[in-house]
């Protein structure tokens, strides 16, 4: 079952956007703009997942797979003329992500028909990145080159581990060595490729993860994103380590695994960019890159979240209770929150410390020298002990802080909360 959704206030009116989706940034600037379009099927729900997903694609009319892409346009195109009314101008995306689920669970055409509808609700920018999710064993070369000539740009696989045991264990169903295969596919139509992995699974050995670190290495994706497992309270891997089927993953080896990948990754030319993230150069994900750095995004499909200006909103998760509400000529948000200027300022600071440049240490000031996000400016007086205490401690990087900025060391993006609490204090 996934997590239940945030607490918070319907929308406004008759279900109006509220004014402050159109506050500026912080800098008085534009936002740049992403669209996230999520997909809710999957063909099988792997044990530890707790994302809004769903087996059946025949829940009926507006919530079934092949009626999807003619519900998600009556959301789209609302959501353009709920912009409209709040005086929001129309910005074209940067970047567009499908996810899921499993988006290539449809058919490589519906998926065009959902970037052609961001087309016309949005526009979308010259150069946009656009993403799809996929499981190696849910495409094909016809698929993908399909994706390309219709304006996909990368596919994002469900790789998770190259050993079979391990897989087992996660639920998935492809065989290890479909990944490569599926990853040439791809570079044939011109798509770039990024590889999901999980570490820590039940089971899994040093060696194990050793062996999928090896086996990226020989593929060699343009991106890499690997992620700890967190089982999810509610999920049905959460069930079997309740009744002792699964050992818990420890902290101590899932640390061991992490610097593992970052070794194993600038062997093989990756650098990492954010704590999970790891890319050849220029193949940085542009999409996770807008989440981290705070731009306006709407979330399309059931359960999805936006954030437009001081606002986050979230959508109704059931498949059909979305398309009933879109039917009625509704937004199908569930939900939505004001955030307040200490929220946006503590979520700033604990997003942009992932990111390998980390952030500017005059920005953590009150008052003029907040503004100094670029590096400049010196360090404000009450957090030159702190900072210092971090160096020390071989959480921060003291080159980086010497100019200026707050920058993650290896130690310290394994204990990146501890190093956002001691500069947020």
């Amino acid at each position: 079952m996934s997590p239940a959704q945030p607490v918070g206030d319907p929308l406004p009116g008759t279900g109006e956007l509220p004014p402050q989706v159109a506050a500026p940034a912080p800098d008085g600037g534009e936002r740049p703009f992403s669209v996230y379009l999520h997909v809710p099927y999957c063909r099988v729900r792997c044990g530890y997942c707790d994302f809004n997903t769903y087996t059946n694609l025949s829940m009926g009319r507006g919530a079934s797979a092949e009626d999807f892409v003619g519900t998600l346009a009556g959301e789209l195109r609302a959501t353009r003329r709920a912009m409209d009314a709040a005086g929001l101008p129309v910005r074209r995306a940067q970047t567009v992500f499908v996810g899921g689920g499993t988006p290539t669970m449809l058919p490589a055409s519906d998926l065009v028909r959902m970037l052609d509808l961001v087309r016309e609700c949005f526009g979308l920018a010259p150069d946009a990145e656009v993403t799809t999710e996929a499981n190696p064993d849910s495409v094909d070369e016809a698929g993908l080159a399909v994706l390309a000539r219709g304006g996909f740009t990368r596919v994002s696989f469900g790789m998770q581990s190259a050993v079979p045991h391990v897989l087992k264990v996660l639920e998935r169903t492809h065989e290890p060595a479909r990944v490569p295969r599926v990853v040439e596919w791809a570079r044939r139509t011109g798509l770039s490729t990024s590889l999901d992995l999980i570490y820590g699974a039940p089971g899994e050995s040093l060696e194990d993860w050793q062996r999928s670190l090896d086996a990226v290495a020989q593929i060699g994706p343009d991106h890499v994103s690997a992620y700890a497992l967190v089982i999810e309270e509610g999920t049905r891997m959460w069930g079997q380590v309740r009744r002792g089927e699964l050992p818990m993953p420890e902290d101590d080896d899932e640390a061991t695994k992490y610097e593992m990948a970052d070794a194993a990754l600038g062997r093989a030319g990756y650098e990492w960019y954010e704590i999970s993230n790891w890319a050849c150069p220029g193949a940085q994900c542009r999409h996770n890159r807008a989440y981290w750095l705070d731009w306006d995004w709407w979330g399309a499909g059931p359960g999805a979240h936006s954030h437009l200006g001081d606002v986050r909103l979230w959508n109704t998760k059931h498949p059909v209770a979305w398309a009933g509400q879109i039917a009625a000529g509704r937004l199908p948000v569930a939900g939505h929150e004001v955030i307040d200027a200490g929220s946006r300022e503590l979520e700033r600071i604990m997003l942009g410390i992932r990111l390998r440049e980390g952030i500017a240490l005059a920005s953590l000031a009150d008052g003029p020298s907040a503004n100094s996000a670029d590096g400049t400016g010196a360090t404000p007086p009450h957090l030159v002990p702190v900072v210092a205490g971090l160096v020390a401690d071989g959480l921060l990087d003291a080159g980086a802080a010497m100019r200026g900025r707050a920058v993650l060391t290896l130690r310290g993006r394994l204990m990146a909360d501890t190093v956002t609490r001691a500069l947020t204090q």
